[in-house]
């Protein structure tokens, strides 16, 4: 097994990003977080691999500034898996690339079957990869090497299976489509805070009325501080299977709450006092929280558009298998070519009149990529146009 070190000063980084500097080609580029561990979502190992440059690892807590390496290697194209999961940690650490090409989401469009890194390295270059550590606590020091090894042959080998999804992507005419998607990936905004984050506590269905909706609100709030405070993953301070079975049991006493059997986890009992007084918070908060969240802009759930909007159920059932068919036809999963809430908010509220050009400005305006109209914007109109016909027939012959 080969040795690997850990950089973990500015001297060490200086040193690799001249040699990187001075490699050929793409970079490859991969993070390791301690996601179930930690409360951040921060770099706690960056991988990084240029041919004739070789693969250097980098310690982000120790290093700090990476202005060196973004210096070295800013200016030509990422590789990387998953770019989406990465890049978010990669630019907390001052790391941005003016261009990426995402293994994952190429083998996505080409209709690969299999998507994981492991499987792509795989099927690209038949060279089998261990996943052993992918759920490790990377925030841990030292960094056993098998881990170490685990991390280098992340990136060892990607910058040959681009090369060989790239050539794939040519040969069935799907260059620009990657292009595209790879831009829309590198500029996506981030996507704003959730209004009422609390409400993805697993398990909250079970829990009935406002007040008691409150106190589990407050008891969610009072774990995700101290997680914070903490940077330890919040479920594994308190789950919240355990949140939510106080919130059931109604304990009308501290000893009751520490006598609570379901209710565990490590700080479970010894922050009683912090769950205890926030427990109390939600028992007399004012302003209660309504039984269901507000939908925001959201749609209302397929299943109800035949009764709530029947011209829209009609235009949706039209217009999927339609698109599904031209997903088939380019071997791609159909939410690749395009994704079901786009169809959704386009049939729930069409153009009028509907034709090609017009459902084309609607999906340009929802943010569907230039390759994805050009594939969907006519089966879809037809589609519309086709159910719109349907409806008429239907309403004349019952009149």
């Amino acid at each position: 097994m080969a040795e690997y070190d850990v950089l973990a000063d500015a001297a060490g980084l200086v040193a690799a990003a001249r040699a990187l500097a001075a490699g050929t080609g793409p970079v490859a580029v991969d993070v390791e977080r301690a996601s179930g561990f930690r409360y951040s979502q921060r770099a706690y190992l960056v991988q990084v691999f240029r041919r004739h440059a070789g693969v250097f690892l980098f310690d982000p807590p120790a290093i700090g500034d990476f202005g060196p390496l973004q210096q070295a290697i800013g200016d030509v194209e990422w590789v990387l898996h998953a770019a989406s999961q990465d890049l978010p940690s990669l630019r907390e650490l001052g790391l941005e690339p003016v261009s990426i090409f995402d293994t994952e989401l190429a083998a996505r469009l080409l209709g690969h079957a299999r998507v994981g890194l492991a499987a792509v390295v795989e099927d690209t270059l038949g060279i089998s990869l261990a996943k052993a550590h992918s759920a490790s606590d990377w925030s841990a020091r030292p960094l056993p090497q098998a881990w170490l090894e685990y991390a280098a042959l992340d990136v060892e080998h990607l910058v040959d299976v681009r090369d060989a999804l790239a050539a794939e992507l040519a040969e069935q005419g799907k260059t620009r489509f990657a292009e595209e998607e790879f831009r829309a990936v590198l500029e996506r905004e981030p996507k704003p805070a959730r209004e009422e984050p609390w409400r993805r506590l697993s398990g909250l269905h079970a829990v009935r009325g406002r007040k008691a909706l409150a106190i589990a609100r407050s008891l969610w709030m009072a774990r995700e501080e101290y997680a914070q405070a903490e940077d330890v993953a919040p479920g594994r301070l308190v789950p919240d299977r355990a949140l939510v079975a106080a919130v059931l049991a109604d304990p009308q006493s501290k000893h009751e709450l520490a006598g609570l059997k379901e209710f565990t986890g490590r700080a479970s009992r010894t922050q009683l006092d912090r769950w205890w007084a926030a427990i109390e918070r939600g028992r007399a908060e004012k302003d209660l929280p309504l039984e269901r969240a507000p939908r925001g802009d959201s749609l209302p759930p397929p299943r109800a558009w035949a009764d709530r909007n029947p011209e829209a159920d009609a235009r949706l059932k039209a217009a999927r298998p339609a698109v599904e068919e031209v997903a088939t036809s380019l071997s791609m999963p159909v939410e690749n070519l395009l994704t079901p809430d786009l169809l959704r908010r386009v049939a729930w509220s069409p153009p009028e009149p509907v034709t090609a050009q017009s459902i084309s400005r609607a999906l340009a305006e929802l943010g569907a990529r230039a390759w994805q109209i050009e594939h969907t914007a006519q089966v879809i109109a037809d589609a519309f146009v086709a159910s719109a016909q349907t409806t008429t027939t239907s309403s004349d012959a019952a009149s």
